[in-house]
């Protein structure tokens, strides 16, 4: 089995020019992709959405359909409920155990359900529910869909050696290799597998794309990256994108794309009643999938983080996200950052203008159509 290390060698070294012109500001109406898992939850919705209701603003090559799931959780949520019946953690251990679960614990406990009774779907599944889910979006902003979505990885990568093709990996590959046309900018909204096995298939097509992933915490943060799905799912591939010198712009979920919540009032104020697709996104608001798997009650008093906008905003105005270059951190095998001064550079983002962002979001679906 080829190690992380050793793969890492196959990538051409991107000289410091190239690697500052891919991390600077996109031009215009610069080519994209979008990753993405949109059935995970309701946040991709309105950032693919937003997206499609601005072709003036972006070249949207094609969307790419991502696995998802939630059963890595199965076995720590169950434990978690039988250590919190029994009066919560009794010792370091327990407490380590449960990580970041003890409030899901408890909220299953105090709906009276129980945790074995969580459905969780399978990553295959997941790959085809966003499939489905990113032509449902299509259909609602009145865009037509046909050759611009592809099928992703039903799972996970096991070992670099064993890329998963897929039609996803070759449009990427392909977008990638039109050279002529300047660099695509993927913006990857979920698990990584469908970029990095279209890295490890074809490792030239380094040099002609930007990807711009939103997950977990930011680099110098001492924390673990376990909480953050978007990173766990696929650890192979989630390491491959810090070690294999991509162009990358790394949006830190924690801290920074969590400051992108909005309330029930405002989604009845601003997107409600904004054409099909604002009426979709306020169905998914009202009935979303994750209040159920959480065991979220009253949510007429809580916001929702809508995640994966950051990725879009980041396109589209460099006022709406705040960033500083840096270099790329090692990604540990217990998920740990650890910092390197010598490394490549990546563009990390570190603050975000909330409101501008939600008002540029409003406006555009004042124009989506019927």
């Amino acid at each position: 089995m080829t190690s992380l290390t050793e793969i890492a060698k196959r990538f051409p070294t991107l000289d410091r020019s190239l690697m500052e012109r891919r991390l600077g500001r996109p031009g215009p109406n610069p080519r994209v992709i979008i990753d993405t898992d949109t059935a995970n939850e309701i946040d991709d919705q309105y950032a693919l959405a937003w997206a499609l209701l601005s072709p003036e603003r972006l070249r949207l090559e094609g969307v790419t359909a991502v696995p998802f799931s939630f059963a890595h959780h199965r076995d720590q949520l169950i434990r978690s409920v039988e250590i919190m019946r029994s009066g919560g953690p009794k010792d370091s251990g327990e407490e380590e155990f449960m990580g970041g679960l003890g409030g899901w614990a408890q909220r299953i406990i105090d709906t009276g359900r129980k945790a074995e009774d969580v459905r969780f779907v399978s990553a295959e599944e997941g790959a085809e529910l966003s499939y489905q889910e990113i032509q449902r979006i299509f259909d609602k902003c009145g865009v037509d869909a046909s050759g611009k979505v592809f099928r992703g990885a039903p799972g996970y990568l096991q070992d670099y050696d064993t890329p998963i093709s897929t039609p996803s990996t070759d449009f990427i590959i392909e977008e990638a290799r039109k050279r002529a046309d300047g660099p695509v900018y993927i913006l990857a909204m979920g698990a990584l597998t469908n970029i990095a096995s279209a890295l490890l298939i074809a490792p030239d097509i380094i040099d002609n794309i930007v990807v711009v992933w939103t997950a977990s915490f930011p680099s110098y943060a001492p924390f673990n990256n376990q909480p953050s799905l978007n990173l766990v799912q696929d650890r192979l591939a989630s390491q491959l994108l810090f070690e294999c010198g991509v162009p990358h712009v790394y949006l830190p979920g924690y801290h920074v794309g969590a400051q992108l919540k909005i309330s029930y009032p405002e989604m009845e104020s601003f997107v409600k009643g904004k054409g099909a697709i604002g009426d979709y996104l306020w169905h998914l608001y009202t009935h979303n999938p994750l209040h159920e798997m959480f065991a979220i009650t009253d949510p007429k008093t809580k916001t929702w983080v809508i995640w994966d906008i950051i990725n879009v905003a980041w396109l589209f105005d460099d006022a709406y996200v705040s960033t500083h270059l840096t270099t790329s951190p090692i990604l540990d095998d217990a998920l740990y950052w650890k910092a390197d001064p010598d490394r490549h550079f990546m563009l990390e983002a570190y603050d975000l203008d909330r409101d501008s962002i939600f008002e540029d979001l409003y406006k555009t679906l004042n124009r989506a159509p019927d």
